[in-house]
Order: structure tokens, then sequence, then C-alpha cells
């Protein structure tokens, strides 16, 4: 990072689906704090469903913001928010006197009845109108919108404004409610990138004119609320930006000095987005779609639950047993998995994962490896099927483009090894920033569209972790074979 005289910061608020962190950045990129909280849903009885618990967020985000050293809190001059997609809100209105009416279903709460997903297939735009395919659970982030709508009519007129989750946390700090573009084209049926703007069923059936206001996510939408600022020890006037969707966060670090780079962000979910590919050819079978970039360009999508998958793979073994010795040894030893080790979207969403030895099924199933293999077999998993998205979404980009790798898998050994392997002769570039990258794109945003002191760009792995590349390209094959036999199966037994 470059060196500043320059000693306000920016306090990031990162909300996840597994945990949400607060970190203070200065003006050069450094982290000064940071503070961590598990997130958590709960039931609501209103509603007869899963909801988000935004109260326990606030009275987390109360206690640790005004618990930060006094000197800290005087140097934040703004808050940029960034969370997970597929989460909206209802508010009584759209002024600070609002109140939280609805607060957002989990997307992996799966009640919806049978009726009602027929009637909502019926009435859906066609893939190429929306680029959002129908995914299991809330995932399609119109979908619990329109459940309360129909189903809770009283529920419904309670919530006058719809907001997605990043933009909630906004005005919760200001009191000004808006949307924003990249959270309103996540996968939710409400919008329709060539068009750019709501979707034809979102204006159908109502839902776009309870959506507030579109705003950019770098804009400033108000200060924090002064009430609220006295409580949690902060200066007045700290500016409140609008925030966005995370992985539209870590993908927006690049848009200016790599913007034909394919950027795979890894976390709870692995998303790889890539902005210099067509978006013509997407196959929403395969859970590729159009994702919407914060300065509204369309960008080919794919995802897959990774985080899950890898802790299901790893079970109780040490993910730091993820080392490239041990990688060899699963090789040597022929073990593989075939996906999937979870239910929530995927290119293969609807199968069962499977474990192979030899290329021959394992009746015990993950039982059967190694406790000390398991943590590399499931980064060599989660590197092929990353391998498998970026050659099916990213393979119109420029030939040479990089990957690059951003996230809690950019750390780990093994997977790094093997997906340098299977990309090859594609350069991988693996960030080496300290800061995750979402938590870095939300500050980049604090500072757009020129970030001063944006970190340089991730390396070029060397060609010595290349040597697994031809045992790696050819199990590939084997591996994508054996899926798509799998695919057939699980489809065969229902």
């Amino acid at each position: 990072m470059t060196t500043t005289t320059d000693d306000r910061c920016t306090l990031v608020l990162d909300i996840g689906k597994s945990n949400a962190r607060l970190v203070l950045i200065d003006a050069a990129g450094e982290v000064v704090a940071r503070r961590s909280q598990a997130s958590a849903a709960r039931h609501d009885a209103a509603l007869g469903a899963t909801v988000l618990d935004v109260e326990r967020l606030q009275d987390w985000l109360r206690r640790d913001i005004a618990g930060l050293p006094a000197e800290q809190r005087a140097r934040i001059d703004r808050l940029s928010i960034t969370t997970h997609g597929a989460a909206f809100c209802g508010l009584s209105g759209d002024g600070p006197d609002a109140q939280l009416a609805l607060a957002p279903i989990d997307y992996e709460w799966d009640g919806y009845d049978a009726e009602f997903l027929a009637a909502e297939r019926a009435e859906a735009d066609p893939f190429e109108h929306t680029g959002s395919p129908v995914l299991p659970m809330g995932l399609n982030a119109g979908r619990p919108l329109r459940w309360v709508q129909t189903r809770h009519p009283a529920l419904w007129a309670r919530a006058r404004v719809w907001l997605p989750y990043a933009q909630y946390w906004a005005w919760w700090f200001s009191g000004v409610a808006c949307s924003e573009v990249s959270s309103l084209g996540c996968h939710t049926g409400l919008w329709s990138p060539a068009e750019r703007g709501p979707s034809a069923w979102a204006r159908r059936t109502g839902l776009a004119e309870r959506l507030a206001p579109l705003r950019a996510a770098w804009e400033t939408v108000g200060r924090v609320r002064p009430a609220l600022a006295a409580a949690l020890g902060l200066p007045e006037g700290v500016r409140v930006l609008a925030g966005s969707h995370d992985s539209n966060a870590c993908l927006a670090r690049h848009l200016a000095t790599a913007a034909d780079a394919t950027v795979v962000s890894t976390g709870t979910w692995c998303i790889v987005m890539a902005p210099g590919a067509p978006i013509d050819g997407l196959n929403a079978a395969r859970d590729q779609l159009v994702n919407i970039a914060v300065d509204g360009r369309p960008v080919p999508t794919g995802r897959f639950m990774g985080g899950r998958e890898f802790a299901a793979i790893c079970g109780d073994s040490d993910p730091a047993w993820a080392t490239v010795p041990a990688l060899r040894e699963v090789l040597a030893q022929g073990w593989t998995a075939l996906p999937a080790f979870a239910e929530a979207g995927g290119p293969f969403v609807g199968q069962r994962g499977r474990v192979l030895r030899h290329g021959q099924p394992v009746e015990a199933g993950l039982a059967a490896v190694p406790a000390a293999l398991r943590p590399a077999l499931a980064a060599l998993y989660c590197a092929l099927m990353l391998a498998w998205m970026v050659e099916h979404l990213a393979a119109g980009a420029r030939a040479g483009a990089p990957v690059l790798l951003e996230g809690p898998l950019a750390t780990n050994p093994a997977h790094v090894a093997a997906l340098a392997a299977l990309l090859a002769p594609r350069p991988l570039q693996v960030s080496t920033d300290p800061l995750e990258g979402t938590a870095r794109g939300a500050w980049m945003l604090a500072h757009w569209p020129a970030s001063p002191h944006a970190p340089a760009a991730p390396p070029v792995l060397p060609t010595a972790d290349l040597q697994l590349a031809p045992a790696l390209q050819a199990l590939a094959r084997q591996w994508q074979r054996h899926s798509e036999l799998n695919r057939v199966e699980s489809a065969a037994t229902g």
C-alpha cells in the first residue's frame, strides 16, 4: 500500500451467509481493526418461515462499533457495506421513521408449497429476459417476495418498500431507503439485464413498484443518523454508501485494471465471473446466469456452494492439512470425489456426491478416505469444479486472459496447486492481499471511481506449480465423464 498523510478511515461492513465482519481500513488501504460475528437465522412465527436474525447483528454492531478505541472511531469518515444476495427486507415506509416490517427470509428455507412454485414458474419470465435460472429454495430472491404477496397479503400490505440486504443496512445506518443494481441483478428474477430495469414479471406482479429507488453502489445516500452516531461514538456526518452485493464488490476491484479477467471469489459460495466472455449461450440448467456488475454491465457468472462442499468433504479433519504433499498422496492413492455435496445450486445440482478410488465407486463414501487426506481431497474437488466452470463459462474470453483467485481458497496450497495445473496454460493469479476480496472491493467502492491506493495485481504462479498439470488434466477428463454419468444416474433415480 502507498503511504498517505490522510488519517481518515472507511468502516466496511461485510455480511456473509456464515459470518459478518467489521473492518476498519485507513486511507492507504491498511487494516486498522477488525471484528467478526457469526451470522444467524431464526423462526418467524407470523411468516411461518426462517428469517435472518437482523436484530442479533444490530446488537453486535452497537457493541463492537462502540467498542472500538475512541481514537479509531474518531477517524471514521465513511461506511461501505457489502452483503450476500438472495435476501430482501420489507420496510413500513421509505423514510427515516420507517420500521422493519419483514426481516429477510433465509434463502436456505425451503417451505414453499408445490402449488405456489407451479404458479410462480408458469408466470416467470424466460431466462433470456432475466438471466436468472430457476434455482432451489429462496435463491431466486423474487420468490420470497412473491410468496409473501400471495400467501400473507396482510404482511405484504405492511411492507410498503422492499430493499436488498446491503441496502437495508445502509437504511439502518442512514434512514435512507434505496436499491442497487448488483444487488437487484444477482439471480433475483426481478431485473432485466437487457432493459437495465425491473423485469416484466416484477412489473406484472407489482413487485417492481415496491422496490426502493435505485442508487449507485459507491454513492453517498446519507449520513449516519445523529442518535445512532452518538450511541456508537461516531463523529457527526459519517457518510453512508449505498453498498453492493458481495461477489460484485470482489469483482469491482478488478474492473478497471483487468476487465477481461475471469474472477473467482471463494467463500461459502464460490463464484466465477467472466466479464470478458459473451453472455450468449449460458446454460441455465448448469446454474449459469447473468450477474450485474456495480457499473451495470452484464457479467456471465457461475457458482457452486464451495465452502459448504469443502467442509462436507473435509469433515472433522484440519483444513490446514490441505498441503501439496497431501494432494500428491491423494492422487497416488487414486481418490476423487464427484459432485455434489450441497443441495443449494451449482452446475451439478440434484446429484448425490460420490467417492471413487482409481475410477471405481467406494461404497463407504467419504468415510473410506483417510482423515489426513480428506482436506486435500476437498481442495482437489473444489479445483475440479472451478476448472470445469471456467472452461464452460469463459470459453469465449480473450485467449490468455488470466483467472484471478480471491478468498479463502487462495490461501489453500493444495487447491492453488491443483487449480493452476488444471487451468494451464491459462495463467492463474492468486490474491496475496491479507484482506478478503469482498471487503477490499467495498473499501475501493468508498473511493470510486478512482481508488488511489488500490493493491497491485496478484502475482502469477511460477511454472514450478504446474508440474502436476499432465496428471491432473487427465484426471479432469475422467472426472467429467464420471460426473456426467452420475448426473444421468441421479436423474434416473429421482
